[in-house]
């Protein structure tokens, strides 16, 4: 049992069985058994040659049957072994050559006939020798790999797959695997990597297999052993102040240690589209810090402008406010917002197509000088003002998407990317119940942090998710940890686990000076989205409020001293001075309940004098930057007037006969014309 608990298997436990002597013999014939074979194999062409010479001695027909024979065996050794290495082909091939060639001489001549007995006794052990070398390193070979790569494999499943080319880099292996054909695939391999994982002891994150799309049976599996995302790195500004879009947009890093980057504008010589992007992860993931990466790099942009919806009344992105164009809150702002970019994308296509650009480029920005880009028949420059580029954000989507319907950026996102613009969706659960499908299919982008494990598929592709990726692995354990898929971005660093950099009041300072920066610096509006903009929702957007961070409202708390001050009698009405606080009510007198004004009835409008009151509250929703309205917005105005829902739903109907109105997507939501526009 000692042995046992050893690790071997020895002898020991024959002892009580036999004589020591006995024990030991056993011991040295079972450990020299792997290497008798060859020397039976020397053995038995001897025994073979002297039979032989027997029978076939002198013998010029057997000289040539013998001859043949020897041909042919080496042949067919040479043949069977194509399929083994090279080394393992040839030694065999030598091998049988020469005992053939030794036993078609000692049958002729004689076993002890000139060299040929010499030739035995030496060539043979040689030979014999050989193979046990080989049987040796063999063996060596196969306990180390048994123990690496070939064990590894075995034990979860994949005995036979074959490893080819190993690249190691710092913190980073990746190895070719071909499995075995007609019995597995590139999906078996899937499914084992958490058993992988285990094996290695490793995190089901850090192992991804990236099959070959020319190939079911082949890919390359990647290792990284090291986290090197367990170090929070605080976000200390933008990677390039003052650069272009089209540059990449850097959010963070891999688990490697290279960066995570992110492009929004296409480049047609790379063959790159243009992207939207969906940021999506549950409670406590490190979204907010992973938006605000994002956001921080866009408008560090020389040639970008940004749209801005926010229900959390700008909580994260408060500082950033002089940054942006637009900004909004939930409610008809977004609305007018929605409708606005809406009417925008079709005119921002025409002018790209006018000036003869397939897609936004870095060029479109400018003043177009160029006559290759000229809107011109003749062909020369035409000088128009340039389009930057544009990015429309909603953030915390669900809300905007509860209140305009889960089809509201159906139609930005389908048709948006070819008039420069990205539109960026942010929000906790992607599912179908949040976002239509159609919307959810026309984000091809997706920065996906940890979630619920159940909600894996709605953020991230099902290739990605074999390939190894696991957002629900993380949940809301590892704030900032997340997954890229993106255009642009190789498809082996898809399940590939990055972090994005960490925001903290320390980045309050910073974040303000980037916005001030923009403000100054960042490229306005161009005349052709800005028209749109003021022809389709009018005062929402000409009388937008522009922040500043000199005028952000401050929280003022009252000490004891002005609460007093406030109290002081001096700030007492006249007509109050004498009131003792602590005496009773009186009671009540005779007239107490007599109307204050005449009894009769008030003058109820005429249907004419009813329309202009209706054209007036329109002028007054207007006049707010109210663009968007349905019958719950005149409810306080038919309560004053005494008019019923139905009745403002038929002068909301006539109204978009006149003009005056035009339906939006959402059902029993129409969008002001401006006054001019409908004149």
């Amino acid at each position: 049992m000692a042995g046992r608990k050893n690790g071997t298997v020895d002898v020991l436990d024959d002892v009580s069985h036999g004589s020591e002597s006995g024990t030991i013999g056993r011991y040295l014939l079972h450990r020299a058994k792997p290497y008798l074979p060859p020397w039976l194999g020397v053995a038995g062409t001897g025994l073979a040659g002297a039979l032989g010479s027997l029978r076939w001695q002198d013998s010029a027909a057997a000289g040539a049957g013998l001859t043949l024979a020897s041909v042919a065996l080496t042949g067919a050794t040479w043949w069977i072994g194509r399929n083994t290495s090279q080394q393992r082909r040839l030694h065999s091939a030598i091998t049988v050559a020469a005992g053939s060639a030794w036993l078609t001489g000692a049958c002729l001549a004689g076993p002890t006939a000139g060299p040929l007995d010499d030739l035995f006794l030496m060539g043979g052990p040689v030979i014999a020798l050989s193979w046990n070398v080989r049987a040796v390193l063999r063996r060596t070979d196969n306990s180390s790999s048994a123990s690496g790569d070939k064990g590894l494999l075995e034990k979860v499943g994949l005995a036979r797959a074959a490893i080819g080319a190993t690249t190691v880099e710092p913190n980073r292996v990746t190895a070719t695997l071909a499995l075995e054909p007609g019995e597995q695939t590139t999906e078996d391999v899937s499914k084992v990597l958490p058993r992988l994982a285990s094996a290695l002891d490793l995190p089901t994150t850090a192992l991804r297999f990236m099959p070959d799309p020319a190939s079911a049976r082949r890919g390359e599996l990647v290792i990284v052993p090291e986290d090197m995302l367990t170090q929070v790195v605080e976000w200390d500004g933008p990677s390039n102040v003052g650069g272009s879009i089209a540059d990449p947009l850097v959010i963070g890093r891999y688990d490697d240690g290279s960066p995570l980057v992110l492009w929004l504008p296409g480049d047609p010589e790379v063959g790159r589209n243009a992207t939207h992007l969906l940021i999506a992860g549950g409670t406590g993931s490190g979204k907010g810090d992973g938006a605000l990466n994002v956001l921080t790099e866009i408008v560090s942009r020389r040639d970008v402008n940004v749209l801005l919806s926010d229900p959390k009344s700008f909580q994260d992105f408060r500082p950033l406010l002089p940054a942006f164009d637009w900004a909004e809150e939930a409610g008809a702002g977004t609305e007018a917002m929605v409708e606005a970019l809406q009417a925008a994308i079709p005119a921002r296509t025409r002018w790209l197509g006018a000036h003869r650009y397939r897609q936004w480029t870095v060029q479109a920005a400018g003043k177009q000088t160029d006559p290759a880009h000229s809107c011109r028949v003749n062909g020369t420059a035409c000088g128009c003002p340039g389009m930057p580029y544009l990015v429309a954000w909603y953030e915390e989507a669900a809300n905007t998407l509860r209140a305009l319907g889960d089809d509201a950026f159906t139609g930005i996102a389908q048709e948006a990317r070819a008039a420069g613009v990205s539109l960026i969706v942010s929000l906790q659960r992607p599912s179908y119940d949040q976002m239509s499908t159609s919307t959810r299919a026309s984000l091809p982008s997706v920065l996906a942090f940890g979630c619920d494990a159940r909600d894996e598929g709605f953020a991230l592709p099902e290739t990605v998710l074999d390939a190894g990726a696991h957002p629900g692995a993380w949940g809301n354990r590892r704030p900032g940890y997340c997954y890229l898929v993106s255009a642009g971005i190789p498809e082996d660093r898809y399940p590939a686990p990055a972090r994005t950099r960490r925001f903290t009041t320390r980045s309050m300072d910073i974040m303000e000076q980037l916005a001030d920066w923009a403000a100054a610096n960042g490229a306005p509006m161009d005349p052709v989205t800005t028209r749109a903009f003021e022809t389709t929702v009018g005062n929402a957007y000409t009388q937008r409020t522009r922040h500043t961070n000199d005028t952000a409202p401050q929280l003022h708390i009252v000490n004891d001293e002005e609460a007093d001050e406030m109290t002081d009698d001096a700030l007492l009405d006249p007509e109050d001075d004498g009131i003792d606080p602590d005496a009773d009510l009186p009671g009540n007198e005779p007239g107490d309940d007599a109307p204050l004004f005449g009894t009769e009835k008030g003058h109820k409008p005429t249907p004419e004098e009813a329309r202009a009151l209706f054209e007036e509250a329109l002028e007054e929703f207007e006049t707010e930057g109210r663009m968007i309205v349905g019958p719950r917005d005149f409810t306080d105005w038919c309560e004053t007037h005494g008019y019923s829902r139905p009745w403002i739903s038929a002068r909301l109907k006539d109204a978009a006969l006149d003009g005056r109105l035009e339906p939006t997507n959402q059902t029993g939501r129409w969008r002001i014309v401006p006054a001019l526009a409908a004149a």
